[in-house]
């Protein structure tokens, strides 16, 4: 968890820094198509590849490509508009998120204990926003969309079956990323990519390979509530590189939202492993 966390925040870090000079399209399909480069170049190495999975498996890793394909552009378009500690801080409530949207749709028990910090992890996420007149912008909205399809693309990798690779599903995803990309990239005139930018690029494709890899991995061999406290380390990781590559730290009211998302979501899942025991 804590491998997959550094490796999107740092990809993160890459994505933006080409952000203005690329249109999005055109990055995510590039990045696509080294990731894609990248799975076939370590064929083998990181794990095996077949599609002899069932048609149940097959609709799973649609719908998860799906909700693949909508995270990167919301969560791109806020990314490329909003400081990285924000976004990321934003993020944080998925193991809040991933709790409710057990008890809503798997219809898990969930006390009201836990409901309670779900909503306080809320005000702590509107703490972060800041829906006022002066802080709020739309891209906060992205932001919250994307961790909306970030939760279902996790609740979708874990109903997988077993038997399937991993890597099958992380090119499933490869795949559906790029061909979306380079579909409504025809809608965007395409520029000419710098050899500096094409270095962001490919260090994105790299650490974004890794990113799905272990959050695949976590997903379907851990129990949630023992590896989601690690997710929190993602939170520090964006908050060092933003300050450290553009110069940003976020202000003492985002600072307090963070501190009460990951505050309830530790709770959370310290009442998960109670209950577990």
């Amino acid at each position: 968890m804590m491998a997959s966390m550094a490796c999107f925040t740092v990809n993160d870090t890459f994505m933006k820094l080409t952000a203005g000079s690329v249109p999005m399209f055109q990055l995510l399909f590039l990045r696509g198509a080294m990731v894609c480069l990248l799975i076939f170049a370590t064929m083998g190495r990181l794990g095996k590849i077949h599609f002899n999975i069932s048609r149940r498996d097959a609709r799973l890793i649609a719908l998860r490509s799906v909700a693949e394909v909508l995270t990167a552009y919301f969560f791109l378009s806020a990314l490329f508009n909003m400081p990285l500690a924000n976004v990321t801080a934003i993020l944080q409530v998925l193991p809040l998120s991933v709790t409710l949207a057990s008890a809503l749709i798997l219809r898990e028990a969930v006390g009201w204990q836990r409901m309670t910090a779900i909503a306080v992890g809320f005000v702590g996420v509107l703490l972060i926003v800041k829906p006022g007149a002066e802080g709020f912008n739309v891209w906060s909205i992205y932001a919250l969309i994307a961790m909306c399809f970030v939760t279902a693309r996790d609740l979708i990798t874990r109903q997988l079956s077993p038997d399937v690779p991993s890597m099958t599903v992380t090119l499933a995803t490869a795949v559906a990323v790029l061909v979306a990309a380079g579909l409504a990239s025809l809608t965007e005139d395409w520029v000419v990519v710098t050899a500096l930018n094409y270095g962001y690029i490919a260090g994105s494709a790299l650490f974004i390979l890794g990113g799905y890899f272990f959050s695949i991995q976590v997903m379907r061999v851990a129990d949630v509530s023992a590896t989601a406290p690690f997710r929190y380390t993602g939170l520090i990781w964006a908050l060092l590189i933003g300050w450290f590559v553009f110069g940003d730290w976020p202000g003492w009211m985002t600072q307090l939202g963070a501190v009460i998302v990951v505050a309830t979501g530790l709770f959370t899942l310290y009442r998960e492993r109670k209950l577990a025991r």
